[in-house]
This record gives C-alpha cells, structure tokens and sequence, in this order.
C-alpha cells in the first residue's frame, strides 16, 4: 500500500486547453474524436458554437495531460463570443481540408483573430502555442494545398506542422502526443509517437464492415457511448 502511494505522489497531473480553429467541413470535430473516442463518424454534421471533449495523455516521466479539447464551429468567426472561446487556450490548432484551397486561404484570417484576442488582453497576454494541422491525408490524390505551401505558411508564422487523417486515423494520435509533450515541456523521442500511433492504428482497423454475417452498428448506441462530451450552443 505504501508503495503505491509513493507511485501516485510521483505522477505530474495537468491540464491544457486546446482551440481547434478552421472552416466547417475541415474535419475539426473528426479529429477531435478520432483523439479522444478513436470513432469516425461518416456523416457530416455542422458543429453549432462549440463541442467539448476531454482526454488524457500519458507522457514519459510519469506525466499525465488532460486535454480540453474546444471545437469551434467554422461559422463562428464573426461571433460575438469566438474570443471569449479562445482566450486563456493553451494551444491553438488551424486546421484545413488539403483537398479544400479556401478552407487554407481562410486561416489567415483565423490566426488573425487569434492574434487580434490575445493583443486585447495586455501587455502580459502571450500568443499560445499554436500549429497548422492538415486534414483529410487519406485523400492524398485529390490534394489542393501543396506541402511546400503548408509549410511556407508554418515558417512564415512561426507555427507547429501537423498532417493527418481523422478518416484512418493516420497521425491523429502522434500529433496531440506531440502537442501534449510540447505544452508540458516534456521530451519524446520519435520511436515513442510511432508506438502511441500504431496503436491507434490497430484499433481502427474494421474486419466486419461488410460482413453479412454481422448486425449492423446502431448508431444510437455509439451515440450513448459519447459520455464524455457535451455540447455548448
């Protein structure tokens, strides 16, 4: 008993608010619950203010991050309460369809609203950390932003460089690990993200999609699975 209260007063538990920021239909809410329920939905359904998920993640050095995360829904930009959602983020994460060239036009001017808040706030107000994040990686053939564009747009505003997919799940994990570690300050080496990836992977992998000799998945019993997030309108 004594040692396994000593293994608890080691762990380092904190907490970070991460923004997803980007037009709709960029996958924002897909890459939240790749993250957080390693579920994707195949229906597109139009996030209305914001969606909330939470999850943890255990970093080397018995470090263990709980993730806020905040999905904002892409007609809010002009919204009265856009920087209220924003402000006090740890991070911030613009996410874009690289089949969809608006939808990575558009982020200047989410990262200029992100900049606009966090001058508003004070001289003491820093900007968060904040990162690109291309989406839709799956359909690589049909792409519309080159790579060399992302990442003269990352150089060019000092951001983080992330590409992905919620469909697969590809780099979903190993992205928020990275992000993680980066806001706590933490170390991870390369061999570490590709084993937190791959076991996302595993898990993701659907054997019965189209096997007659399996019921079909009702949807409302996924949706009852949903039990750790709400959503605010």
């Amino acid at each position: 008993m004594q040692q396994q209260e000593d293994d608890d007063s080691d762990v380092e538990h904190i907490q970070f608010k991460v923004i997803l920021l980007g037009d709709g239909a960029v996958g924002k809410t897909s890459l939240a619950m790749r993250f957080c329920e390693n579920h994707f939905g195949k229906q597109y359904k139009q996030t209305i203010g914001l969606d909330f998920f939470v999850q943890n993640v255990e970093l080397p050095g018995n470090v263990h991050a709980t993730m806020q995360i905040w999905d904002i829904g892409g007609q809010s930009i002009g919204g009265k309460m856009i920087s209220n959602y924003i402000f006090g983020s740890h991070a911030v994460l613009l996410v874009y369809d690289i089949t969809n060239y608006q939808s990575f036009q558009d982020l200047e001017d989410w990262l200029r609203l992100v900049k606009r808040t966090f001058d508003a706030a004070g001289e003491n107000s820093q900007m968060p950390y904040a990162a690109l994040v291309g989406n839709k990686l799956d359909l690589g053939h049909l792409r519309a932003v080159r790579r060399e564009t992302h990442d003269q747009f990352c150089d060019e505003n000092d951001l983080n460089s992330f590409l992905c997919s919620a469909k697969s799940g590809d780099q979903v994990k190993a992205a928020f690990t990275r992000i993680a570690a980066d806001l706590a300050g933490v170390t991870i080496s390369k061999p570490e993200l590709d084993i937190a990836q791959s076991a996302v992977k595993a898990e993701i992998i659907d054997h019965v999609q189209n096997d007659a000799s399996y019921p079909a998945v009702d949807a409302s019993e996924v949706a009852k699975q949903r039990g750790n997030k709400c959503c605010i309108q």
